[in-house]
């Protein structure tokens, strides 16, 4: 095998990672900052609890491994996902009275308003 071919081997594939765009990276660091400013702001006493809360939200996005395509950056969750849709909204916002659930169901309903904002800005 001479040097020439050595050097046009085209190397190994390598696993793609998602296309991460400006929007997407603000979109998931927003999911983490609004929850801390509600929890800072609200609860300035247990605010570290209500934050782990509040985070713990985003496990609705589990309901992404259904879709054929985990991460598709141009689309929108709200409507999609089994666990954006309205039904499961008005399940979130009943999370959200009772005291014993409240930082949880806080949690989902950020975590909803940020994806529908991310919908209406792509």
């Amino acid at each position: 095998m001479a040097i020439g071919d050595i050097m046009s081997a085209s190397p190994t594939p390598r696993p793609s990672l998602p296309d991460l765009d400006a929007r997407a990276l603000i979109h998931l660091c927003l999911h983490v900052l609004v929850p801390v400013v509600v929890a800072r702001t609200c609860w300035p006493g247990q605010w570290k609890r209500a934050v782990l809360w509040m985070l713990a939200g985003w496990i609705i996005d589990l309901d992404h491994l259904l879709a054929e395509r985990v991460y598709a950056p141009g689309r929108c969750s709200i409507g999609f996902h089994p666990l954006h849709t309205w039904p499961a909204v008005a399940f979130y916002g009943a999370l959200a009275v009772p005291r014993r659930t409240r930082w949880f169901g806080i949690g989902l309903l950020i975590h909803i308003v940020l994806d529908g904002i991310d919908c209406l800005l792509m």
